[in-house]
């Protein structure tokens, strides 16, 4: 089996609302690359990329010399034709690697008649449970804006009916810690026998991250995720709060990971099989975490259904998977993917059992959201629609007043 061609098709998916994070936001929709990877046989594997809010179409055309010919089941020669550490210090090739490495999976799925996760070791789970991932946001067509602590609760409750969710994670860094922490504590309130999770994306200052750390130490944690930036910081924080913490930003490549190792400074290690350069990476990088005994969870990048299904093979697979994953999937309105999207049931969801990553494209909304995508654009995941002129610092002391409530078009 070789490889013949490569194409890739942006696309703009509508969220049911712009979403707020501390370095920006999700304008209202996620704007993903879908590449589709064709072997000789007449076999297509799937892959997706996300690129803050642009489209990397070009990218993956300009791959296609390097992999035309190439054999699916070459991963290893794959991942130093389109990411040698060295070369690839001038063209971030990481997450390129990632979506050609998950259509590969995909080929070799189809071909062999057997699902990726059987590929990676076969599964120890049939499901892979997810928190509720909660977002301060604007309001949109059908959805009222959430900034208010009632507001956010009402929202995790929602989420809880509706999907089944146990876990509730909290995308922070939007307004000032004190009053995010007045949020925290409100879904602590509400939800007493659930656990919870705070994310506020590295920008909090020493002084905040520790403040903040030690007023939620009589809560029920998972973990404090990235309140301040490097692993020197997240050591410092670790070494004077007593909560678990977790990173997703400062632990993404192996030689971060030994140095965390060597020099504990996160207790739990979020896989993203997108910014680990593939699923493969992820399962090496997870037993890596389950000899040093350090946890693991599965991180959401904002995905459609391609890369979920590859966050969800990886989460079969991992015997030491000790938290619920994260996912943006149920902020979506709809999907790429035959049959719509794929269900959440008592707040997991089913691996897919199919070849290859068990998912397929549903051309016509393919169709219909590369079209929306020509005609709206990108958009900068980095700056704020409701803030104009405003971007993020690190530690960030401009933080979004919680007593104005902003419309905004996207």
């Amino acid at each position: 089996m070789k490889i013949v061609d490569i194409r890739a098709t942006t696309v703009a998916v509508p969220l049911e609302a712009p979403l707020r994070h501390s370095n920006g936001a999700h304008w209202g929709r996620f704007v993903r690359t879908i590449v589709e990877v064709e072997a000789d046989n007449g076999l297509v594997g799937l892959g997706e990329m996300g690129g803050g809010g642009e489209s990397a179409e070009a990218a993956f055309r300009a791959l296609l010399p390097y992999l035309t010919g190439h054999d699916p089941f070459q991963l290893e020669a794959l991942r130093f034709k389109i990411a040698n550490p060295t070369a690839s210090l001038y063209n971030n090739r990481t997450q390129l690697l990632a979506a050609v490495e998950f259509a590969c999976l995909d080929l070799v799925g189809q071909h062999l008649g057997v699902p990726v996760h059987d590929l990676l070791g076969g599964r120890v789970r049939d499901e892979v449970a997810f928190a509720s991932y909660l977002f301060f946001r604007y309001a949109a067509e059908g959805h009222e804006e959430i900034r208010t602590p009632d507001q956010l609760v009402e929202q995790a409750r929602e989420l809880k009916r509706d999907h089944g969710f146990t876990v509730h994670k909290l995308k922070g860094g939007v307004f000032p810690p004190g009053y995010e922490l007045e949020c925290y504590r409100a879904l602590a309130a509400a939800f007493p026998e659930d656990r919870l999770r705070y994310d506020p994306n590295a920008v909090l200052s020493m002084a905040e991250g520790l403040r903040f750390g030690r007023a939620i130490e009589d809560l029920n944690n998972d973990y404090l995720e990235d309140p301040v930036f490097g692993l020197e910081g997240l050591r410092q924080v670790r070494e004077q709060v007593r909560v678990p913490l977790a990173t997703n930003t400062v632990v993404v490549n192996f030689e971060q990971l030994a140095s965390n190792v060597l020099r504990r400074s996160a207790d739990v290690i979020l896989l993203d099989t997108t910014f680990w350069g593939g699923i493969r990476p992820c399962v090496k990088a997870a037993g890596v975490c389950e000899t040093f005994q350090l946890g693991v969870a599965v991180h959401s990048s904002g995905e459609l259904g391609i890369q979920l299904a590859t966050m969800l093979h990886l989460g079969a697979v991992l015997p030491n998977l000790g938290y619920a994953a994260d996912a943006h999937y149920h902020q979506l309105r709809d999907d790429v993917i035959e049959g719509g999207k794929l269900p959440y049931v008592n707040g997991a969801i089913a691996v897919p059992s199919g070849p290859g990553l068990g998912v397929r494209l549903d051309r016509d909304k393919v169709a219909r959201y590369a079209e929306l995508y020509r005609e709206m654009g990108g958009y900068p995941y980095d700056r704020d629609p409701g803030r104009p002129g405003w971007y993020a610092q690190v530690p960030n002391e401009r933080f979004a007043d919680p007593d104005i409530s902003a419309e905004v078009r996207t």
